[in-house]
């Protein structure tokens, strides 16, 4: 079952309270695709571990508790949670209910429920587990994280206000010196100097006016870059800091200086806990210290917490934390885990200040930590930061990065303490991560993060930057050129598509895998069809993948984008995931476009797939906008020369017909051009065409100078026309089309279908032929980019009788009744789905119905089901098509013998 057929069932059992509760819960289990036969064994206690009568307990499914009307339902959940049937049989779900409530807690997730029976249909998804679809839970986020960011990004403003960084040397400095900072601020909540040292020296020993902080600091940056045995005649005051090593204090860069405020705003950092923030709080530090171009060049993106957790659980944290949970009580599996787990290498090629490496080294101690307490062996922790590499081009994130992992291994070291009272060292600090400088497009990844042959690892993960086809500089367009050459038009990808590519090389014909962060582009349009064939050629598959959503994060300036996470691995046949809205679907294959089932690539064609008329781009003028008139500027030229009427036409284009806006154009035959010639302000408009023209850099469109008065390219035709606009936004649940008279001229903004018949509108404007365009279709950001290319000539529709054809017109005659009751509104209003008249919804979703029964009599429960079904029926026309090509070749062969 699909969700929406599981939220139809549970309406029906809501509507159905009360009811006994025995009947409810299997009513429940029905409702959430559970077998006819496993329900029957249950009721027959085939399955029930539990004799009492009031009692299901299914192994490691749930336990369910019948509850007497006057029974205390909290008090009686209390006693299924700590009865020894829930410890012996691991029970998924705990329910308590009677005739109208229900109680029930997920063990495993830790999620509660007290709702009435009636209210179910609100919280359904509490249970999707049942039906085998994981609710996908992330990571909250950690408050203290964005509370220090913010500190910093205040203590920053301060000081570049009073201390104007307007070179970038002095950029560079001022940053080294808040990441000396940051340590500092680290190294004295977090064992490494003693409690608030750092915080308090500066205090302590510097004026309230902060004239005097910027040598102090010096000083003890110094005095932290120099050995024990070399600081002879030192205060005590500073010889009790420690040394400190590993590059972070070795160069000299003067700390900029303060005043009262920026003095009084470093001790406000220095007052925060930071043992409780992540070492990944560097990322926002940087992007809060990059001026805003900057930072959209290097694509330094933050990602916090909860949105790398997308990335590396379903990526191979999930799979290790599953083998350790069956593993329990094996200590021969355990240590095979261990070892497993100590031999894993992590890539990132685009690692910014390390954020993704950082929380992936995390992850990987705590789970050893958990193994360490299931053997009751404590030893020394065998992960190590030179299993962590990373590519970064700017030198200073580099840095950041590499002191980074540090202070996570820190971190780490300190919580390893904690637990089994022994760990490594912190000072003096030693070399961390592999963190390579450099340009990732143009470095060899197997240099750099070499694949072990002894069966090792490795996951390549990240978030490479965002540039799109039409906005990259000089330096990344020869990047593509570099890495995408021999990809046809490779120069409409997108810049991350680099990161596809070289990811795909690297991990073609070895165990590697990888998955990063992109822009929902490279899975619309003709994207698709010009990177995904290469990575699959790669013998690789989609593993998961996110469905699009919006990405924010914590840093001073968030960067707000749509996008998908993508997973790639070596075929397998093993299950995908795909995420959607936190819910997870488990299915065999996922497509380029991010949708389960075929993994089919729809690529453009020049004619229709299916029988129906041919669509055109609208006409194009190449005019410089000489032959376009407004409505003032035609009545004006009227009023003087009213013999020009005939000349005029609407022109009409995808902003023009949805927002109701009236433009004209000159639209002259041969056979009226000495008309034309005569009207001296036409015939000054057609020399300024001609003028124009006879300048282009295209040969085209100069050789068109002399007939200035003909379109560039003109398909119009005096018959009546379908408009579909070739951009929409994404909000309207229908991409706004309509009829047209002959005397429209549409123009290169719109699609247009001449003389077409009306079922053919049925069909554009159908739900099923909306969720084909929202997945194989371009996208300008989020929003709707119609080709006839890609669009309509792929569309797959089976053959319509006249029968079908005549309900069509007649469900479009409805459409356009409803939208005549609006004529006063523009399409943009009457498609606004917040404003749209519910009579217009109501035609649309009769129409809807109506074109589906001409795909099968079964009504479609979801996009995804829609989906399905178009790609095995385009699939299957295609192959149709394709044996009739081979039979009339074969044909025509045996006809010239």
């Amino acid at each position: 079952m699909n969700i929406t057929q599981i939220e139809t069932l549970v309406q029906e059992l809501a509507q159905k309270s009360p009811q006994a509760p025995a009947d409810f819960l299997y009513d429940l289990l029905a409702a959430f695709d559970t077998p006819k036969a496993t329900l029957a064994r249950l009721r027959q206690g085939n399955l029930n571990r539990s004799k009492n009568a009031d009692e299901v307990v299914w192994k490691k499914k749930l336990f369910f508790k019948t509850a007497a009307p006057d029974d205390d339902l909290h008090a009686l959940f209390h006693a299924v949670k700590n009865a020894p049937a829930t410890k012996k049989h691991e029970p998924r779900f705990l329910l308590v209910a009677n005739e109208t409530t229900l109680l029930a807690l997920d063990t495993k997730t830790s999620d509660t429920l007290d709702t009435p029976i009636a209210d179910l249909p609100q919280c359904f998804d509490f249970f999707l587990p049942i039906a085998g679809m994981e609710k996908a839970t992330y990571q909250s986020e950690n408050p203290a994280d964005v509370k220090a960011a913010e500190k910093m990004a205040r203590l920053y403003d301060q000081i570049t206000k009073e201390n104007p960084a307007d070179t970038p040397e002095a950029t560079h400095a001022l940053n080294v010196f808040l990441s000396r900072l940051l340590f500092c601020f680290f190294a004295e909540d977090t064992g490494i100097f003693q409690k608030s040292q750092f915080t308090l020296a500066l205090e302590s020993h510097t004026q309230p006016e902060g004239d005097d902080l910027d040598p102090y600091l010096d000083r003890l940056f110094e005095v932290l870059n120099t050995p024990e045995n070399e600081r002879a005649g030192l205060p005590n005051y500073l010889a009790a800091f420690p040394y400190v090593n590993g590059g972070l204090f070795r160069g000299q860069y003067a700390a900029p200086r303060f005043s009262r405020r920026s003095r009084q705003t470093l001790l406000d950092c220095g007052s925060l806990d930071w043992a409780a923030i992540n070492p990944d709080i560097f990322g926002s530090m940087i992007q809060a210290v990059v001026h805003p171009d900057q930072r959209g060049g290097l694509g330094m993106h933050y990602t916090s917490v909860p949105n790398i957790m997308k990335v590396i659980r379903p990526l191979f944290l999930d799979e290790l934390l599953n083998e350790f949970q069956t593993a329990k009580g094996d200590p021969k599996r355990l240590r095979k885990l261990h070892r497993r787990i100590c031999r894993i290498r992590v890539f990132d090629p685009a690692c910014g200040s390390g954020n993704f490496l950082i929380i992936a080294y995390k992850e990987l101690r705590l789970l050893e930590m958990l193994l360490f307490r299931e053997l009751g062996e404590f030893l020394f922790s065998d992960i190590s930061l030179a299993n962590f590499y990373g590519i970064e081009l700017d030198d200073f994130a580099q840095e950041v990065a590499t002191l980074s992992l540090w202070l996570a291994e820190h971190q780490m070291n300190q919580a390893f303490l904690a637990e089994f009272g022994r760990t490594k060292p912190a000072l003096p600090l030693l070399a961390s991560g592999n963190i390579t400088h450099g340009n990732a497009t143009r470095l060899d990844w197997k240099t750099v993060c070499p694949i072990p042959e002894d069966g090792g690892e490795v996951f390549v993960l990240g978030n490479p930057p965002y540039v799109g086809s039409y906005v990259q500089d000089k330096e990344q367009k020869e990047d593509l050129a570099r890495v995408a050459r021999g990809f046809g038009s490779y120069k409409d990808l997108d810049y991350i598509a680099c990161w596809f590519i070289l990811a795909s090389k690297y991990a073609s014909n070895s165990s590697a895998q990888f998955a990063f962060v992109t822009t929902n582009s490279i899975c619309q349009g003709e994207q698709v069809l010009l990177l995904w064939p290469f990575v699959f050629s790669q013998n690789l598959e989609i593993s998961f993948a996110y469905q699009s959503f919006k990405w924010g994060n914590n840093a001073k300036f968030n960067a707000g984008v749509y996008c998908t996470i993508i997973g790639i691995r070596k075929k397998s046949s093993f299950p995908k995931r795909l995420y959607s809205e936190n819910k997870i679907q488990i299915i065999n294959s996922i497509s380029p476009y991010l949708t389960s089932g075929s993994v089919v690539i729809i690529g453009k064609r020049m004619r229709p797939l299916s029988d129906i008329p041919t669509m055109n781009y609208g006409s194009k003028i190449v005019d410089n906008g000489h032959l376009i008139f407004s409505t003032e500027e035609k009545k004006q030229l009227l009023n003087n020369h009213p013999e020009a009427n005939p000349l005029f036409r609407k022109f009409v284009g995808s902003r023009e017909f949805i927002r109701g806006l009236e433009r004209w154009c000159l639209y002259i035959t041969d056979g009226n051009l000495e008309l034309s010639l005569s009207i001296k302000p036409i015939a000054q408009r057609l020399n300024l065409v001609k003028e124009f023209r006879s300048k282009s850099t295209e040969v085209s469109t100069r050789g068109m100078a002399d007939t200035p008065h003909k379109f560039y390219y003109s398909v119009h035709s005096d018959t009546n026309s379908i408009i579909i606009p070739r951009h929409s936004s994404e909000s309207r649940d229908y991409i706004p089309m309509g009829f047209l008279g002959p005397e429209t001229v549409i123009s290169d903004a719109a699609n247009a279908i001449y003389d077409a018949d009306p079922w053919i509108f049925a069909i554009l404007t159908s739900r099923m032929h909306m969720a084909w365009v929202g997945t194989v279709g371009g996208r300008i950001k989020t929003d709707y980019r119609y080709s006839a290319q890609l669009c309509y000539n792929t569309f797959p529709m089976p053959p319509l009788t006249p029968a079908q054809k005549a309900t069509l017109q007649h469900h479009v005659y409805q459409v356009l009744a409803e939208r005549e009751q609006h004529a006063e509104k523009t399409l943009a209003e009457l498609y606004d789905p917040k404003k749209m008249p519910e009579g217009l919804r109501a035609a649309h979703r009769e129409l809807d119905v109506a074109v589906e029964r001409c795909y099968r009599a079964e009504p479609f429960g979801s996009d995804e089901e829609r989906l399905e079904y178009l790609f095995r029926l385009y699939e299957k026309m295609l192959q149709e098509e394709q044996a009739r090509g081979t039979l009339f070749a074969g044909a025509g062969k045996r006809k010239k013998r």
